[in-house]
């Protein structure tokens, strides 16, 4: 069965490609901030597993709130990144790709810790499954990392450090910024495993 998996280029989406090599990567610019970085991120990544990578460009910022979107957060934020339905958002923009490609899973890269929002959550990915299976094409999507947080991703992945090193994290900007959430994480988990982060 053909998998295509979300790659934003982030850390989580890097471990999860290495672990479970999809058979298409799509990468979707929706007018974050940091879109050119992780596109670039991806790309190479996508290279590396000798892995087809589509990159998909919908302009959604002036939709946007947060970090990602170089504005405050909204009121009803539960962190300074949300952006609102962006999960869903992705996961339908991907379907539609994925649907021309004969796709039939679709893998995005939540963890235990996402569940600070709600589309992040296990009931979340179990829903919007079964909304995309009742549609024409019959994907289904998954959450291979839904029950590990980054450091457990990053170690049954076995990725290795010079590949992950290609990711990029930073919320605001295409250049790490070191201090936002995601900038954070990125410093967090490569210290959390012993090594020096780049």
């Amino acid at each position: 069965m053909r998998t295509a998996l979300l790659l934003s280029g982030g850390m989580d989406s890097v471990s999860i490609a290495w672990w479970k090599r999809p058979d298409v990567a799509i990468t979707i610019d929706y007018g974050q901030k940091p879109a050119e970085a992780e596109i670039v991120a991806a790309g190479q990544v996508a290279r590396l597993l000798n892995t087809p990578h589509e990159v998909i460009r919908v302009d959604c910022s002036a939709l946007g709130s947060g970090d990602m979107a170089g504005r405050a957060p909204s009121e009803v934020a539960p962190v300074s990144e949300w952006w609102p339905f962006r999960n869903q958002l992705l996961i339908t923009l991907a379907g539609m790709a994925a649907v021309k490609s004969g796709i039939k899973r679709l893998l995005i890269g939540a963890l235990a810790t996402d569940g600070v929002h709600a589309d992040g959550r296990p009931d979340f990915v179990e829903h919007i499954s079964k909304l995309l299976a009742l549609q024409e094409g019959g994907i289904t999507v998954e959450a291979p990392a839904i029950e590990l947080d980054a450091v457990e991703l990053v170690r049954t992945s076995e990725i290795d450090q010079a590949t992950l090193a290609w990711a990029h994290s930073c919320h605001v900007g295409n250049y790490a910024c070191g201090k936002c959430r995601g900038c954070v994480k990125h410093y967090n988990t490569w210290s959390a495993l012993g090594w020096t982060p780049h």
